[in-house]
């Protein structure tokens, strides 16, 4: 079934730093924001994460909490947590099953090479576990003003 925002968003049960594991469901009351980047420790998603990171009081005071997934191993998140002082969840979602759910796992294209990667995708999930926004093809700059201001007006 396709992700379609007003819809439930999939759930998910994944492995997360720290040696937890983190579920959609078990977030129920809380906003979830779901943001999917391709790797740990390159340019675009260590300014992301470091500006989540930067945010996070403000995502707190809205009773949201921020999940970042990359098929990176847990070993790597953790490194990227420590490197960063990241001050939120990473997930490893080794074998594609939340990117396929959420529809990030796409064909792209550099200087001329097609292969598949993430495609860079933020998804806003209320406490009853509702889609509310998606964000698709995401621009770093600006983006976690953008995100907040949404949960913001929820």
């Amino acid at each position: 079934m396709p992700i379609k925002i007003g819809n439930k968003a999939p759930n998910f049960n994944l492995p997360v730093n720290g040696g937890q594991t983190a579920s959609l469901n078990s977030l129920t009351g809380k906003n979830v924001i779901v943001y999917f980047y391709p790797k740990d420790d390159t340019p675009g998603c260590t300014k992301e994460a470091c500006g989540f990171r930067d945010a996070m009081p403000d995502f707190k005071k809205a009773n949201t909490v921020v999940i970042g997934i990359s098929k990176d191993t847990i070993e790597k998140h953790e490194k990227f947590i420590s490197k960063y002082d990241l001050n939120f969840s990473l997930a490893s979602d080794e074998n594609n099953s939340m990117c396929d759910d959420y529809e990030v796992w796409k064909e792209k294209n550099m200087y001329g090479r097609k292969y598949m990667g993430i495609e860079r995708s933020t998804f806003l999930v209320d406490g009853k576990g509702i889609l509310r926004a998606e964000w698709r093809k995401v621009k770093v700059s600006g983006h976690v003003d953008e995100v907040l201001a949404a949960v913001q007006a929820l």
